[in-house]
């Protein structure tokens, strides 16, 4: 075993990859709270007793305990609803989060970095075709137009489920020999799932399997999804209707959806829930629906179509120094050139100027200000611009006014949130 390797099923993100997870959290926050939302931040861990009465069939990491990993931000977001008696606030509430999250898949756990929304208390359709169209625009407008399409479905309720799983089994039973061992085996946990399969027999034969929607469904199911679907015309979304979408958990109910990529890569999942609260003991249905996104496919398809983010972090000037009396000149200077509004970095810890340099250029630093012992004690300073390779002598008294006159008053950086945040 590496030492320096991380656990399998975790993962680093590093400075490249956080430019683009910043830049995802910026649009979709700013899209969640357009539409009303709060952010939450549901914990990682929960009751074991609280998840095997979800029926999620989260796999026991934690041993000797009473507590687990949660695998659905929407089971702890619902527990929080209802122990902080939320029922009490105007309805619907409108939660929104971003956080870690782990999915258990057949062969391991995988960490996600997800975005979502929860609106709990309300069973009205208009709510899941607009979680739908917000991921729609928004996905449009980071440059991924034509890069994805939406499947959707309807999972109707659990009484009209039973019947149907019934007549599945009865399809299934005398075709065993064309299933995988896979599908075998979820006959008897929902065969519902089989419908989903990738195997290209099992894709044929699902095809000729009975429909939900022939038989079993009742007038509040259909006007529920056909609602669904128009208001997704209304709001021009196009999507394709796929009756193999299905999801494992008993208490998702209606409508469901995803956003995949051209390649098959699921983006966003999404659903409503309205049976989970009577399975964590309340004794009527809560109707509540969900979304959430993995967001490193976002990030991967943004890279594989060579879409490129501003980096924030660029420096405009960049002091050199040699020796204590120049540091000394220098840290003062750089202080007030940040309150300037001026970008600014100093090499404080490096006794090499070829060092300092090279760290300057991986920098792209716009300017580099030199300042060697002379320097400090005359009081002129060399200035260097990195993009056209020429070099000025500048007065320290001047330096500050000679960089914001190159930079330009427009580029200068004077974010402050404690001033643009905060009520005196």
């Amino acid at each position: 075993m590496n030492l320096y390797s991380p656990i399998e099923w975790t993962f680093d993100i590093f400075p490249e990859q956080h430019k683009y997870l910043t830049f995802l959290k910026k649009v979709f926050r700013y899209e969640f709270r357009k539409n009303w939302f709060r952010r939450i931040t549901p914990p990682l861990l929960e009751k074991k007793e609280l998840i095997e009465k979800s029926q999620l069939n989260t796999p026991f990491i934690i041993e000797n305990g009473d507590f687990d990993l949660c695998q659905s931000p929407s089971l702890s977001i619902l527990r929080a609803y209802l122990e902080n008696d939320m029922k009490e606030q105007i309805q619907p509430v409108y939660y929104y989060y971003m956080s870690q999250y782990y999915k258990k898949t057949k062969e391991n756990i995988r960490a996600m970095q997800v975005f979502g929304w929860e609106i709990i208390w309300e069973n009205d359709p208009i709510l899941d075709a607009i979680s739908i169209y917000v991921v729609y625009t928004s996905l449009n407008k980071i440059w991924l137009k034509d890069k994805f399409f939406i499947r959707i479905n309807s999972i109707w309720i659990e009484k009209e489920k039973v019947k149907y799983r019934e007549e599945l089994l009865s399809f299934y039973e005398n075709k065993k020999h064309i299933l995988s061992q896979d599908s075998i085996d979820l006959l008897d946990i929902d065969p519902m799932l089989v419908l989903s399969s990738k195997n290209e027999d099992e894709i044929i034969l699902n095809s000729s399997a009975p429909s939900l929607s022939a038989k079993f469904l009742k007038k509040d199911s259909k006007e529920h999804y056909s609602k669904f679907k128009s208001y997704l015309d209304i709001l021009k979304v196009p999507y394709k209707e796929d009756h193999s979408l299905v999801w494992e958990h008993n208490f998702q109910t209606n409508s469901i959806w995803q956003f995949v990529s051209l390649d098959s890569r699921v983006i966003w999942n999404g659903s409503r829930y309205n049976s989970l609260s009577k399975n964590i003991w309340e004794p009527k249905e809560i109707p509540a629906t969900w979304f959430y996104v993995d967001t490193s496919i976002i990030i991967d398809l943004l890279i594989e179509n060579n879409i490129k983010i501003k980096n924030k972090d660029k420096i405009d000037l960049f002091f050199v120094q040699l020796w204590d009396e120049a540091k000394s000149v220098v840290l003062p200077l750089s202080l007030a050139a940040r309150e300037a509004g001026i970008n600014t970095v100093v090499s404080l810890w490096t006794p090499s100027m070829k060092e300092q340099m090279l760290k300057a250029g991986r920098s792209w630093a716009r300017y580099v200000v030199m300042v060697w012992i002379m320097e400090a004690r005359n009081g002129i300073f060399q200035v260097r611009d990195m993009n056209n390779w020429t070099q000025s002598e500048v007065k320290k008294e001047n330096l500050i006014d000679f960089m914001t006159e190159k930079i330009g008053k427009e580029n200068l950086d004077f974010y402050s949130p404690e001033r643009d945040l905060m009520i005196n």
